[in-house]
């Protein structure tokens, strides 16, 4: 790897530092992949504590934000422009809502 005409060479030492940052990085992502596994499976995970999460108005107005703005692009793609008119104005409703929280 040539930077700004130096040479830098990796020792065999550090090539050893980075494959065991980048094994340690993996298994600690392995490490929550099972613990996300074993919480959707588990009593904790199911459907019901959703209701439980007490989600603000704020956080709320951007998860529909997020899914009318997937549903605007998909038909848009499908050249639904009919449904796509009544997906903008959900959004413009949603905005207002969400301008509430960027004015504090």
């Amino acid at each position: 790897m040539t930077d700004n005409n130096t040479n830098m060479r990796m020792t065999e030492k550090d090539l050893t530092k980075l494959a065991n940052r980048i094994v340690s990085k993996m298994m600690h992502l392995k490490t929550m992949e099972q613990w996300f596994d074993h919480v959707r499976d588990s009593e904790m995970g199911e459907d019901q504590d959703f209701h439980t999460l007490d989600v603000s108005e704020e956080y709320g107005a951007m998860g529909d934000l997020a899914k009318l703005i997937t549903l605007l692009n998909l038909y848009t793609d499908d050249e639904e422009f009919e449904k796509c008119i009544i997906l903008k104005r959900r959004i413009d409703k949603v905005n207002k809502i969400l301008d509430k929280y960027d004015e504090t």
